[in-house]
């Protein structure tokens, strides 16, 4: 049991570490995406009130 404990503890940290950046990676993902559609949105606007 105690080489089982010695095994979970190794793997805990990387696992956290990999959670963390998992999350990251989301919230960059997700906030580029979101510029993208404003952008496009105001694009989509200027162009129908006849501005370039």
């Amino acid at each position: 049991m105690e080489t089982f404990w010695a095994g979970a503890a190794a793997l805990v940290p990387s696992a956290g570490l990999g959670l963390i950046f998992w999350f990251v990676m989301r919230k960059i993902v997700r906030a580029d995406r979101d510029e993208r559609l404003a952008l496009e949105r105001m694009d989509r606007e200027a162009a129908e009130r006849g501005e370039k």
